[in-house]
């Protein structure tokens, strides 16, 4: 854009800090801030508000200077990744738009619910967030180009915490390591045929033209994310999905078709295509998962504890038992122990443990295997007969260099990331015009005084 091209509508951004009005619904909207070729509208304040007052946010100060301001950062980050070419894939972009969406219906209540909270149809909806979503992941890319370079010595790890008052020095809460078995009970042939015979008969209504796809989804479908949009799932590549659930999707070439019944870890679906994009999908599918009956747990569960009588009996290991007998995949060729993926690492604390498995834990000793219970795991969401054995608890307490070294020093990390990022925007103040609507800096102490220079 050239020189003559910013100043015209840098000119015309100035005569519109007074009032406009949105042609679509007569609602009164303004400029209310311009940050460098950028404004800040009204409404764009309004729909942050409305949405940090869905994720429960509260506010220290005026909603209404915090919220501006911190759009008016993230302007400054888009400024410098749009310099920088930073780009981001639009399948992330599209992904994070459908869980989002679905999270809000899920939250909300219903998709008219939705539209009425926001006073936006449902493809508004996902523009505003498409938009929001693009930029906020441009703005993080950004971030992390920025503080990429920064590195932490065990020295100033040290200095860090030795300069530490007393009362300030991190708290660690309890941290547990845990080994688990799992069985999968046998879900009886009849049971299996019973949900085959329906998705079967879900295809005939639909290749009849009796309903569509999209309302037996709604209807019928077990995804309960995907079935509030018809089933739709968001543009995945072939890695990102199961691998039978898959070879079956990248094999259908049009939406006229509905897939063969295809199994599953989650059970078994029949599968639509919506669009092809080089190489990622986007289809809709029904999932329906075989019901487990109570006397297949039952039998489970005493498998369980016959093995973990066999291992306090010492006819085994708990390891052992966990590589040969276990059905977990993630976690049966590393003898049992759960991973974390928040960190990382073996090492949980409570609150992160899936919910059934902590109340077990909580009351356990060191070395200790449980009697056996059933959970859903996350992953698959069909129900599972399990043991653990405690393998470690580190009781909580205030850090210290010889047991939380990466901890701290994440901390000094993190640290010395916010002031460069600090600096930087602080810097960037200085180059950049800034207007503000004299009614919308009124009373309000911003943490980054530049954007007012006169």
């Amino acid at each position: 854009m050239n020189r003559n091209l910013k100043t015209t509508l840098l000119f015309v951004l100035l005569l519109c800090l007074g009032t406009t009005v949105r042609a679509q619904d007569n609602v009164v909207d303004e400029v209310v801030w311009i940050v460098g070729d950028e404004a800040i509208m009204k409404s764009e304040v309004e729909e942050a508000r409305l949405s940090a007052l869905y994720q429960g946010r509260r506010f220290e100060a005026d909603a209404y200077c915090v919220l501006p301001e911190e759009i008016a950062v993230q302007k400054l980050f888009l400024h410098q990744a749009e310099l920088d070419s930073i780009e981001v894939p639009e399948s992330q972009v599209i992904q994070e738009v459908d869980f989002q969406t679905n999270q809000y219906i899920a939250n909300i209540g219903s998709r008219e619910k939705m539209e009425e909270y926001f006073n936006k149809t449902s493809s508004e909806i996902r523009e505003t967030l498409r938009e929001n979503i693009r930029d906020g992941l441009r703005v993080q890319e950004m971030q992390r180009k920025l503080v990429e370079n920064i590195k932490i010595t065990p020295a100033e790890v040290r200095r860090y915490f030795q300069d530490l008052p007393p009362d300030s020095i991190p708290y660690v809460p309890t941290q547990v390591e845990v080994q688990i078995i799992t069985q999968q009970p046998k879900v009886p042939i009849e049971e299996i045929e019973a949900v085959k015979t329906r998705l079967r008969e879900f295809t005939d209504r639909i290749n009849k033209g009796e309903t569509s796809f999209s309302t037996l989804a709604r209807m019928y479908s077990e995804d309960r994310a995907s079935a509030i949009s018809g089933g739709e799932l968001p543009f995945y590549g072939r890695g990102q999905l199961d691998p039978a659930f898959a070879n079956v999707a990248f094999n259908l070439q049009s939406p006229d078709k509905i897939s063969k019944i295809v199994e599953s870890e989650m059970g078994f679906h029949i599968i639509q295509l919506i669009e092809k994009r080089g190489d990622r999908i986007r289809v809709r599918h029904i999932l329906l998962k075989p019901h487990v009956p109570d006397s297949a747990l039952v039998a489970g569960m005493a498998r369980l504890d016959s093995i973990a009588d066999d291992i306090r009996n010492e006819k085994f290991k708990f390891e052992e038992a966990a590589s040969v007998l276990s059905d977990d995949k993630d976690t049966r060729k590393n003898h049992g122990l759960l991973p974390n993926p928040r960190n990382n690492t073996s090492r949980f604390e409570m609150q992160d443990l899936p919910p059934e498995i902590a109340k077990v834990v909580d009351k356990m000793e060191v070395g200790e295997i449980s009697k056996a219970f059933t959970m859903i795991p996350q992953s698959t969401g069909k129900e599972v007969c399990v043991i653990v054995k405690l393998k470690s608890r580190t009781n909580g307490h205030k850090a210290t260099i010889a047991e939380d070294y990466q901890r701290l020093k994440n901390i000094v990390l993190e640290k010395r990331q916010a002031e460069v990022l600090d600096k930087w925007i602080r810097e960037k103040q200085k180059t950049t015009y800034v207007r503000i609507k004299e009614s919308w800096r009124h009373n309000c102490n911003f943490k980054y005084p530049g954007w007012i220079k006169e």
